[in-house]
């Protein structure tokens, strides 16, 4: 039974570091880091967002997000505006250059299949698998909308 490879938290640690250091290079080029990456989809995918809702779709602590956000803001990508619907609220907004990074975001998926060197179909079964072992963990920890927050974890890529 304690055996290192045969354990879930070992596989799912290593190949966690393994990808996320084969999407390096491929961001690179965009100026971007993982985590900044995955803000960025959300962006893209849902447009402007609260921080606390932008902590609740990455499943990220807010103190977390704070320098990744201002680092984006920096780099001219978003921008922190009243929230239309609550002034108490700040919103989060991408930049006509953070909308543009879309374009050149879009070529990402294709060059993470192909330098992982898998057949798209086994990585989303992957991305499935992975998907139930999120909510089957958010439930063992009792977490508030385990299942509906991992339905809207990210694609393959």
């Amino acid at each position: 039974m304690l055996i290192l490879e045969r354990q879930v938290c070992f596989a799912l640690s290593v190949a966690a570091r393994n990808v996320v250091a084969v999407y390096r290079p491929v961001l690179e080029p965009l100026g971007l880091t993982h985590p900044q990456y995955l803000v960025m989809l959300a962006l893209w995918q849902y447009g402007p967002l609260s921080v606390k809702a932008l902590s609740g779709l990455l499943q990220l602590d807010p103190g977390t997000l704070s320098p990744l956000l201002k680092r984006l803001e920096a780099a001219g990508l978003l921008r922190r505006e009243r929230d239309p619907n609550d002034q108490r609220n700040l919103a989060l907004v991408l930049t006509d250059k953070g909308r543009a990074l879309r374009a050149e975001a879009e070529k990402v998926p294709a060059g993470i299949v192909e330098r992982l060197g898998m057949p798209v179909e086994e990585l989303m079964a992957l991305q499935g698998a992975l998907t139930r072992v999120i909510a089957a963990s958010q439930r063992a920890l009792g977490g508030p909308g385990a299942a509906a927050t991992a339905t809207k974890t990210a694609t393959v890529a």
